[in-house]
């Protein structure tokens, strides 16, 4: 399934800013049916207003999980003001993984 609008942006600014080494993007809105955010940018049911995040990058050396998470929210506040109402991040450094 190709990424949508919302999703195919946010893996832009994630890889322009943070060279990630993995970046895994997942439109969870399916899960919340019915939620009154729900329909993203172009309103249709199901349709980019939440996402699961997972991200590792060298970027994130040194960093705390916190720093890691508000580094992720001020590359991608224009979204979570708008289309975006959720966004599950799990960001690791490089040395915090097995290699997958």
């Amino acid at each position: 399934m190709a990424e949508g609008p919302i999703a195919t942006i946010i893996r832009k600014k994630l890889t322009q800013a943070l060279t990630p080494e993995r970046l895994v993007i997942e439109d969870d809105s399916a899960r919340h049916a019915g939620h009154h955010h729900e329909g993203g940018i172009d309103a249709r049911p199901g349709g980019e207003s939440h996402f699961n995040l997972e991200i590792v990058s060298a970027a994130f050396e040194g960093m705390g999980r916190l720093e890691r998470q508000k580094t992720i929210n001020r590359l991608l506040a224009e979204e979570m003001a708008g289309p975006v109402h959720a966004l599950s991040i799990k960001a690791r450094a490089i040395s915090e993984t097995d290699g997958t």
